[in-house]
């Protein structure tokens, strides 16, 4: 979400949202799942399905945005789905334990994070909590809009990631991004039931798009506006100016530079430009200057309205809402005011989701984690956690009998058609269906020995994921035929072609795998 709008300065782990709250311990469920969750026995520690039948996780999400960061824990419930007569978990309740306040994401200089006061930011917030990092069972750390173009981005999404093996790390393309604000703010949610609502994520450095229908994210795009693409000092000159904000003060017929001063007017007109292209994404219309087709990130917004309604999130929203009227020296209060004056264009009723700024982290530590079912199969539980997997989905019919020779010609097919070395971090995935007999799956079993010889024969990890309980004899299948790679077999899980994965440690009450699902974009 790169918000805009804060007070706290990075470093102190101490300070005021632009809502006016301190960091702050508190409790509230999130989502309806918890309505579903009436079991008897569901809340009772004691029961003895408890252990094997439920987990509750300490959920971790930290947003690093190009104006801000913060961290928000939840706790998740998550139930086997038995009556579907399957060892998968889903989650049931979803719970806020903690909001850190919003921080000023700190630059050491223009083109680097400063890792260490980031850290110490992090840090303070868990302390505030009473949390350890070893406490928290898992979560997503989501690096946003401009804050993924700092060269040294890697390097601190595994500052965070290399803690502890349970506090897996994500670092959001713009797809996952408005997936993960759309969910946080609450549109996916009020989409249930067949509506459909559109968010409008409005940060630092990006504009995401999500249009939710029938409780999912239907379609997305990313444009390159936000609010801290120009920062000017008390005195008004430019101390901060990115490529984007360069380009659309051009747009205008201004060049501006650092120590420019731009006038009042000049900024108004920059906002309304910005304001009015976001109007042009969403309505499908002609962009409203010449030279901005730059501004699209992705492919345009694939799903046009009428929507059922239509909410703001991200940073600039609370200027939007008129919930903040503070200035930061950004673009943020006159970007929110001009989309605010602009509303009645939009193709459905504004409404208030009531948590903008917070909108992506409570995304990302509430929806990211899958956990496997029950069957795991894992040949050395230190293997893991294992980061930043890219997924390759195999085409290979499952459902009949299974021929080795397809198998493999499927995998070495597939990861041509991807350009991907099979000596790179690879997830691969499978669709099974049909009976899991001795005979089908001993044949599947030599497939992927023959499709991965090379990787297998070069003593790299195996991992893969199955949306079918099957994990575990297939584990025992790989040893059984001779193969001496590290296999981690995962099943209950859900994946798309082009995702990456973590894969946590085991959680050692339930057997249980948890997996984070990503996509990976840093553009240097």
């Amino acid at each position: 979400m790169s918000e805009t709008g804060t007070q706290t300065e990075p470093g102190t782990g101490a300070g005021r949202s632009p809502g006016g709250d301190h960091g702050h311990r508190h409790e509230h469920s999130h989502g309806h799942d918890h309505e579903h969750s009436a079991d008897i026995w569901s809340d009772d520690p004691d029961h003895p399905l408890w252990e094997r039948d439920q987990i509750v996780l300490t959920s971790a999400g930290i947003d690093i945005g190009s104006a801000t960061s913060q961290l928000l824990l939840s706790r998740l419930t998550l139930r086997r789905l038995g009556r579907e007569m399957s060892s998968a978990f889903a989650v049931v309740d979803k719970r806020i334990v903690y909001e850190s306040p919003v921080a000023l994401t700190p630059y050491a200089d223009g083109l680097r994070i400063d890792g260490e006061r980031l850290k110490a930011v992090m840090d303070g917030a868990l302390a505030e909590a009473g949390v350890t990092a070893d406490a928290v069972d898992t979560g997503a750390v989501i690096l946003t809009g401009e804050a993924t173009r700092r060269v040294n981005a890697p390097a601190i999404a595994e500052l965070f990631a290399a803690r502890t093996g349970r506090f897996i790390c994500a670092a959001a393309g713009h797809g996952m991004e408005a997936v993960l604000a759309a969910h946080g703010s609450g549109a996916v949610a009020r989409s249930e039931g067949g509506g459909r609502v559109l968010d409008i994520d409005v940060g630092g450095g990006t504009t995401k798009l999500a249009v939710a229908e029938s409780g999912a994210v239907r379609a997305t795009a990313a444009l390159h506006l936000g609010g801290r693409l120009i920062v000017l000092d008390d005195s008004g000159r430019i101390v901060r100016l990115e490529p984007a904000g360069k380009r659309l003060a051009a747009a205008l017929g201004r060049d501006w530079s650092l120590g420019d001063a731009p006038s009042a007017a000049e900024l108004t007109a920059l906002a309304g430009l910005m304001a009015d292209s976001v109007l042009a994404a969403v309505l499908g219309g002609p962009l409203p200057a010449g030279g901005l087709d730059w501004i699209g990130l992705t492919e345009p917004l694939a799903e046009r309205g009428p929507y059922d309604a239509v909410l703001f999130s991200g940073g600039v929203a609370e200027y939007v809402y008129g919930r903040e009227t503070r200035e930061f020296g950004d673009l943020g209060p006159l970007f929110g005011r001009a989309l605010a004056e602009r509303t009645g264009r939009l193709p459905g009723p504004v409404e208030d989701c009531g948590r903008a700024i917070r909108a992506t982290v409570l995304g990302a530590s509430q929806y990211t984690v899958q956990v496997s079912g029950n069957t795991v199969g894992v040949s050395d539980p230190a293997l893991l956690p294992l980061r930043n997997l890219r997924v390759v989905r195999p085409e290979v019919e499952l459902g009949g009998t299974v021929d080795p020779e397809l198998v493999a010609a499927a995998v070495r097919r597939r990861l041509a058609q991807l350009d991907a070395d099979p000596a790179d971090p690879l997830a691969f995935a499978f669709r099974w269906s049909g009976l899991p007999t001795f005979r089908r799956l001993d044949a599947f079993v030599a497939g992927i020995r023959r499709g991965l010889a090379g990787r297998i024969a070069s003593g790299l990890p195996l991992c893969l994921l199955f949306d079918g309980d099957i994990a575990r004899t297939v584990g025992c299948l790989l040893l059984d035929q001779g193969v001496t790679s590290p296999v981690v077999a995962v099943d209950g899980i859900t994946v798309s072609e082009l995702d990456y994965v973590d894969v946590g440690a085991v959680l050692a009450k339930s057997g249980t795998v948890p997996v984070s699902l990503k996509s990976l974009v840093f553009a240097l």
